[in-house]
């Protein structure tokens, strides 16, 4: 069964209809349900699939395709393994031609760059196949797909040579979103509240293949506990095997990633390059970009300034959460969760979780303030006085500055934040200059009591609920 995915569907199902030959590349992180999109939507359609070996030689992946083609037509049983990649590819296209539907044919290649290593001239002859041959049909939908997210912005998003301009599209799938992962554990029977699956999406994100490993029965903290405390619990590693699979050189990737780990803000580039002592400027930006490119980084310009100035942030839930708590309380076991839980260093850090998951559903946001179909601009403001965790600069005259806080009861703006609010809109409407309106949205998990002071300074009260509506 498919969760969410609307958009990744529709232009799957677009390439069907076509009058044309597609080129189609899906990517994304490990475990993030590549695999399991393309074969939903295309299983009718699927002439020929092959997934490629971690690690093999370019003799093993020959023995792989081989064995996938004589699986598919019994005409090729007597043939001998090919030598290359461009004689298999002759022997692709002997396939094809002896098919006789005229519907779209699917070919799916999975794990492309475990097969494209660089001796084998496998992409050589993959772009010699798609131009000399595929281009030419209106009957086929060749898609390729990799987690090795270098690999395929590099070679094949970005390739200058023989796939220069020819791919239909491109797809980078990413993970969950708050309304999505609820649609997911409903489909399993979990029943949680939103309160419970925020505080599990703060820790593990919303990656398909870590929400499966939630067991029905279980509350968030037993869950958390047993997947990243435990000894041999599935996410206690994980952290050490994203990179190496995603990104080749990976070591310069994770000392980013450890680097902004260590900052709520965010940092420039320039200081995140002295952070990381990096002896090229070129292979952290190559890093920087690829890390961005694959959703664990983000880069936002605060309110006012100029694209030169820049923050990048970690906000990949799941590295967050393992950076301040699994690796710290590695062999702890049993119960660890259960015991830091309570503790105030989580309840300080879930505030910027939080905030980070904010942030990824500006457009749920926006359609709570009903200003879905308003051009808007959205970015964090900050001086030496005051920090807005949200502005949301709408084209019709005004300018929400979203004030966002994680509670576990509805949220009481006593003297001190009335004072704090006061003047984090003065400081606000100081430094930017504006003539817009500037109303206060507070955003919190059970919304705003009401009282004299949230009264008079917030003009929307937004609760945790609103982040879990559809796009």
């Amino acid at each position: 069964m498919l969760i969410g995915r609307k958009n990744e569907i529709k232009t799957l199902n677009k390439m069907l209809s076509s009058n044309a030959s597609e080129l189609v590349v899906v990517y994304g992180r490990r475990r993030i349900g590549k695999t399991f999109l393309i074969r939903e939507i295309y299983r009718k359609h699927m002439v020929f699939e092959l997934t490629g070996y971690y690690q093999g030689n370019m003799r093993d992946q020959l023995q792989n395709f081989h064995s996938q083609l004589k699986s598919s037509s019994s005409r090729f049983s007597k043939t001998k393994t090919p030598d290359n990649w461009f004689s298999a590819f002759q022997l692709m296209e002997e396939y094809l031609n002896s098919l006789t539907k005229k519907e779209k044919k699917v070919i799916f290649i999975d794990e492309f760059p475990w097969i494209a290593t660089t001796r084998s001239k496998f992409l050589m002859a993959f772009e010699h196949f798609w131009n000399t041959y595929c281009s030419k049909r209106n009957d086929l939908v060749v898609v390729i797909c990799g987690s090795a997210a270098s690999f395929m912005v590099n070679n094949i998003v970005k390739n200058k040579g023989g796939l220069h301009n020819r791919l239909s599209c491109k797809i980078r799938l990413m993970p969950f979103n708050l309304n999505e992962t609820y649609l997911f554990l409903k489909s399993k029977n979990i029943q949680l509240n939103n309160y419970d699956i925020l505080q599990l999406y703060m820790a593990i994100g919303g990656v398909p293949h870590y929400l499966n490993k939630i067991n029905k029965g279980e509350s968030v903290i037993q869950n958390i506990d047993r997947l990243c405390f435990e000894s041999n619990g599935d996410l206690v590693n994980e952290f050490n095997e994203i990179f190496t699979s995603l990104f080749s050189n990976s070591k310069t990737h994770e000392i980013i990633i450890r680097q902004l780990s260590k900052t709520n803000k965010g940092v420039t580039r320039n200081r995140l390059l002295d952070l990381c002592k990096f002896g090229s400027g070129g292979v952290f930006t190559k890093s920087l970009d690829e890390l961005i490119e694959s959703g664990f980084v983000s880069q936002y310009t605060p309110f006012g300034k100029k694209s030169k100035s820049s923050l990048f942030r970690l906000s990949d839930e799941y590295s967050l959460f393992y950076l301040k708590f699994i690796e710290p309380n590695q062999g702890q076991g049993s119960g660890t969760w259960a015991n830091m839980f309570v503790k105030q260093t989580y309840k300080s850090w879930s505030g910027f979780a939080f905030e980070t998951i904010c942030l990824k559903h500006v457009l749920q946001i926006k359609k709570e303030l009903g200003v879905s179909k308003i051009f808007t601009i959205h970015s964090s403001w900050f001086n030496d006085k005051a920090q807005a965790d949200l502005v949301i600069d709408r084209d019709d005259g005004i300018i929400n500055l979203c004030e966002i806080k994680f509670h576990n009861s509805p949220f009481t703006i006593n003297k001190v934040d009335y004072e704090k609010l006061k003047n984090k809109k003065l400081q606000f409407l100081l430094s930017s200059g504006t003539r817009k309106n500037v109303f206060i949205s507070m955003l919190t998990t059970y919304g705003v009591s009401e009282n004299a002071n949230s009264l008079e300074l917030v003009t929307n009260n937004l609760t945790m609920d609103c982040l879990f509506v559809e796009d």
